[in-house]
């Protein structure tokens, strides 16, 4: 009997023994997946706070003023969609998106044709390879507004005392109408090829040497290799960066404040300049605010056309 009930004593003990375990173990496992993601909920709350504080709500509230008359300052009155239609009116406003659609067209062809040959050489078997990459990034690292204030004194002084000693006039290209545009192009693409190429250099590093070496068993080489096997392959890459400078060179600014300031004769008045110079000291809030609404439609609309246009390239090659 007495071996018969230590038996039992034994057997429940090993029972128990396995329910402990088992309701130690199992219970424990949706716990920790449970705190994680309620530490990552934690995590997310105040990002998200900070940005609609920063973010969101200033772009609400730029909406809404967008349909008064506000000025900057006290009372303001409801004019709804009256600035909206003023805009289409407004000589001003018509002349910076010609001028801003100019330079940024401009300067989106030059950058990606200079950044991409940039790549195709900064990618080939050549030395300080990454010395060289190196020293194309030092613009991309520089405030745009710090390069601004630099070039304009190159402008200003040091190019027009070259032209006068090859018996130029001397002017500086900033006090003209007509090729102050051209000095500005020069700023944007010479900062803005930097991250193109690095990116351009990436896309080329993904094309693996079997291509090419297909390729010259079928005679393709030098031009015919870059259209027929290069180029297909780093479209994506193309895409990206189209897009980007499109956007980015749209939304010039620093440049403008640095070198020319809307000048001469408002004719470098970018959107974005006109939309803070007359915005925040021009007493037209609401009438910039249904600006800045009206740009921020058109910047969405031609990166979606962008993006829809080089996707169907690449679904064709």
């Amino acid at each position: 009997m007495e071996e018969k009930n230590l038996e039992s004593m034994e057997e429940n003990k090993d029972m128990l023994a396995e329910e402990h375990v088992s309701e130690e173990e199992t219970p424990k496992k949706p716990r920790r997946r449970l705190d994680r993601k309620q530490t990552f909920m934690l995590i997310t709350i105040p990002i998200v706070f900070l940005f609609f504080l920063f973010n969101t709500l200033p772009l609400l509230q730029g909406v809404m003023y967008s349909f008064t008359n506000f000025r900057g300052y006290g009372d303001f009155d409801w004019v709804g969609l009256r600035n909206y239609a003023d805009l289409f009116t407004d000589v001003r406003a018509g002349k910076s998106y010609l001028f801003t659609f100019r330079l940024a067209l401009v300067a989106t062809i030059v950058t990606n044709v200079l950044s991409l040959a940039l790549a195709l050489g900064l990618n080939g078997k050549i030395k300080f390879k990454s010395t060289l990459r190196g020293f194309y990034f030092v613009p991309n690292v520089l405030g745009a507004l710090v390069v601004g204030y630099i070039f304009s004194y190159i402008f200003t002084y040091i190019v027009p005392a070259f032209s006068k000693l090859l018996g130029g006039e001397g002017v500086s290209m900033l006090a003209s109408s007509k090729w102050a545009w051209v000095a500005i192009m020069i700023v944007c693409a010479w900062q803005a090829i930097a991250m193109n190429t690095i990116i351009y250099i990436s896309g080329l590093q993904t094309v693996p040497e079997d291509v090419y070496e297909a390729g010259a068993i079928d005679g393709a080489t030098g031009w015919s290799s870059f259209k027929h096997l290069t180029f297909p392959l780093i479209l994506p890459f193309f895409s990206i960066n189209l897009v980007l400078c499109m956007k980015n060179f749209l939304m010039v600014f620093d440049q403008i404040v640095a070198m020319t300031s809307g000048g001469p004769a408002q004719s470098t008045e970018s959107i974005s300049y006109l939309i803070y110079k007359n915005g925040m000291s021009g007493g037209q809030f609401g009438f910039q605010s249904a600006n800045a609404v009206l740009f921020f439609v058109v910047i969405v609309v031609i990166s979606v056309m962008q993006m829809s246009f080089t996707n169907k390239r690449e679904e064709q090659l």
